[in-house]
């Protein structure tokens, strides 16, 4: 927001300089995000007395003598514009000054003549009428006779003025105004504020008929209008449309000019319906119905629904409250008589039509953030004001008042002075905090520790409290005051990550080690996920938390599973041409607990794997990695009732005999649903896979201890088994590792199918590695663990030594 210093100083005695009150008001909770000098771009330009002027033969430059006072008297300098004469006070740009943009003046000849300088229209010294009346004319600016030679131009004109732009944080919208920012400037500097002028008189005159109705009181708690007449549409003064252009606005009209004025001043956007537009001289606030139309200011066409809320005469909408009016009740030259509205609108409304129709405005801005009933009241009052003060309309008698039944008082509450120096965690005097709590307009009785407050009626934003007004005391009283201290369970460490952050990083670094990357998703998205993974209604993944306020009906649910977030990224990946690729994401998911309770939220590791060189076993020997680095022997299972993973190609992962996650080939039907190039989809190759994090790392030792190497070599024995189609490879490693504790490694090298091991049956090759203890395995010790090897096999697998 844009505060131009010489408005400030209307309502503030303000004596210390622009940059002083800068750090002031960053000291207070205001960042200014820049200290626009009006003049920095202007040096060497000064008042001139143009004492005569000769004509240049043959051409259309005249040759002047000008008094530029301490600066040189005369100083010749030769011009060409058209108004020039002698007698004129005009800016003259001497040899060396600069001009807005970086121009640079120098002395030269024009047309042999010599010229020491360039006497300036308002355009190159960057003004506008608003800003300079007579700016604008075509030629020299003619500046008023009482103007002394040599007096820097930026004085006379006014660009020896700062702009302040001001962020204004969303928990502030009192502030979202000039009196706002002067409010904050006269407490912090301890200084009176002196307030806009809201006197006016009315005459008894009342518009016949004039009635002004609320339907949806829940949408517009408070509405002001008021009636007048007698309009005289002409050009605003000259000090109401410099300080509109210093904040960015043009002036148009008197009239339009007092409710922009209002706008900046007192933060109440205004609007002025011509009464003689309003059919039926009716204003009813109501929600639109559906279809209804209105065409706005700017002239564009907007179609609305219920969730709308409109202003609308006595058959139609005549604007769109709280974002603009329409375009068939403006004020123009012709308008004699008008209802200026000012209200409170809801302003959550205002920003879901704002956002739904993709219309904004200056007011719907500061609807946003949210007004307060005072600020409407004083906004109607200083835009009466000004109307009388203008002499622009007479003020009548006719007007309304429509409440939602909001108090007409600020909060009322007690706190403690011990309490809000135990938040401050410092001292600060109770003289210091009664009259910080003063200086900000609040209302406060002390009897003894307790006080009662009475907050001022603009400050909707405070709650009932002792924190609220901590915070208040010190960003006036400084931070500065405030010494580190440590919090009550506060312990000194060492620094550096826990066991469990320790442990979540070597995850990461085993799975880049594997060739994937990390990737980082939100964590929510749509029930159309969890339909593209074919998961049944019924199925515990769909009891998801649902966002009450989703920012797209795309992110409606906390996401149960990573999968969806996976199958995502490879899609996104496909469609731009990646087609390899493996990524895995270490996060939360959320899963429901009893109503009222805060979700289960759960670390999973999500990962997935595409691309022609990926297959079922490439990914199953990344898990083997990530299990080995924990010491952990995970085994499988087939997994034929998992949706979205094709039945032949899926697996449950096993640790200590407990299901902690699931991996596979994407289904068949749900790659051919992907929203890739039809051609494509049937060559994709995509493997998923989902690890319940805490589950692993259940059963990974707190901590490792080092175990040495055996310092004899191992023994590798190969076994050939034949058994049913059915058996699982799996099962066989399992059991081979489960017959004998001296089995390192299990490794499948070769399978066979043919006469020689008969119809239904298989052979199935494995190398198996044995290692030893504290002794080397002799040919005895290995053809034992074979044997019972082989006895455990054919008793629960029904494998045979081929």
């Amino acid at each position: 927001m844009k505060v131009p210093f010489s408005w400030l100083k209307e309502y503030v005695d303000i004596d210390i300089s622009a940059e002083e009150l800068q750090e002031k008001l960053f000291s207070c909770g205001f960042e200014v995000e820049e200290l626009i000098d009006l003049g920095a771009e202007v040096r060497g330009v000064v008042v001139g007395e143009i004492l005569s002027c000769e004509k240049v033969e043959g051409t259309h430059l005249v040759t002047c003598q000008v008094n530029c006072g301490q600066y040189g008297n005369p100083i010749q300098i030769v011009t060409g514009a058209p108004n020039v004469y002698e007698g004129m006070h005009t800016p003259a740009a001497l040899d060396g000054s600069v001009l807005p943009g970086g121009v640079k003046i120098t002395a030269k000849p024009l047309k042999g003549i010599p010229s020491c300088g360039m006497m300036c229209s308002g355009e190159e010294l960057g003004l506008n009428d608003d800003l300079y009346p007579g700016a604008e004319v075509y030629g020299l600016m003619d500046l008023p006779k009482d103007t002394v030679p040599g007096t820097d131009i930026r004085e006379v004109v006014g660009m020896n003025d700062y702009i302040f732009d001001i962020s204004v944080t969303a928990n502030r919208p009192d502030c979202q105004s000039i009196l706002g920012i002067a409010r904050e400037v006269a407490a912090v500097l301890g200084k009176e504020l002196k307030m806009p002028a809201t006197d006016y008189t009315v005459s008894d005159y009342m518009f016949p008929g004039l009635d002004i109705t609320v339907e949806a009181p829940d949408l517009c708690p408070r509405y002001l209008g008021h009636g007048v007449r007698n309009i005289t549409v002409e050009e605003s003064p000259a000090w109401m449309r410099r300080n509109l252009a210093l904040c960015g606005l043009r002036g148009i009209s008197n009239v339009v000019d007092i409710t922009n004025y209002v706008l900046l001043e007192i933060g109440q956007p205004m609007h002025a319906f011509d009464m003689d537009q309003l059919q039926d001289k009716r204003i009813i606030v109501r929600r639109a119905k559906s279809g209804e139309k209105i065409q706005t200011l700017d002239e564009k066409e907007f179609t609305l629904t219920p969730e709308n809320l409109v202003i609308c005469d006595g058959s139609r909408p005549v604007a769109l409250a709280g974002i603009m009016g329409g375009l068939n009740s403006e004020i123009t030259e012709k308008t004699t008589q008008l209802l200026f509205e000012a209200a409170k609108f809801a302003r959550d409304n205002v920003r879901r039509t704002s956002r739904a129709l993709g219309q904004s405005s200056d007011s719907s801005a500061r609807f946003e953030k949210g007004i307060s009933e005072y600020t409407t009241e004083l906004g109607m009052a200083r835009a009466l004001h000004l109307i009388q003060e203008l002499g622009c309309g007479e003020i009548t008698s006719s007007a309304f008042d429509c409440s939602a039944g909001a108090p007409r008082e600020g909060k009322r509450f007690t706190a403690s002075l011990s309490r809000i120096n135990g938040i401050l965690g410092i001292e600060v005097p109770a003289e210091d905090v009664l009259r910080i709590l003063k200086n900000l307009n609040f209302d406060v009785v002390r009897d003894g520790d307790t006080l009662t407050v009475t907050a001022p009626r603009y400050r909707e934003d405070i709650e009932v409290g002792e924190p609220d007004l901590a915070e208040e005391v010190i960003r006036e009283y400084g931070y500065e005051h405030v010494t580190p201290t440590f919090l009550k369970a506060a312990m000194v460490t060492s620094g550096g990550k826990n066991p469990a952050q320790l442990r979540q990083d070597k995850v990461k670094r085993i799975m880049c080690a594997e060739g994937y990357s990390e990737i980082i998703t939100l964590s929510f998205y749509a029930d159309a996920d969890l339909d593209a993974l074919r998961i049944p209604q019924d199925a515990p993944e769909r009891n998801v938390l649902r966002i009450r306020n989703p920012i797209s009906a795309n992110l409606a649910i906390m996401r149960p599973l990573l999968a969806p977030s996976m199958l995502n990224i490879v899609t996104e990946n496909l469609k731009k041409g990646n087609n390899e690729g493996r990524v895995f994401e270490l996060s939360n998911v959320y899963l429901p607990r009893e109503t009222g309770e805060m979700p289960d939220e759960r670390l999973h590791l999500g990962f997935a794997a595409f691309g022609d060189e990926e297959d079922f076993f490439t990914v199953k020997g990344s898990l083997e990695a990530l299990g080995q680095a924990f010491g952990l022997r995970f085994t499988v299972e087939r997994a034929q009732d998992v949706p979205y993973l094709h039945p032949g190609i899926a697996a449950y992962l096993l640790c200590e005999g407990e299901r902690i996650g699931v991996f596979g080939k994407l289904a068949n039907e749900v790659t051919a649903e992907l929203k890739l190039h039809k051609d494509s989809k049937a060559n994709h190759k995509i493997f998923l896979g989902e690890i319940d994090y805490a589950k692993m790392m259940g059963h990974a030792a707190a901590s490792f201890r080092y175990a040495p190497v055996s310092a004899f070599p191992p023994v590798i024995r190969d076994l050939a088994l034949t058994v049913s189609e059915e058996t699982a490879c799996g099962d066989l490693m399992n059991e081979i590792a489960r017959a004998c504790p001296r089995v390192s490694d299990v490794e499948l090298f070769d399978i066979y199918r043919g006469e020689q091991v008969g119809a239904g049956k298989k052979s199935m090759a494995f190398k198996i590695r044995f290692e030893p203890d504290d002794k080397p395995l002799t040919p005895d010790d290995v053809e034992r663990f074979v044997k019972k090897i082989l006895g455990n096999l054919k008793f629960k697998l029904g494998a045979e030594i081929r």
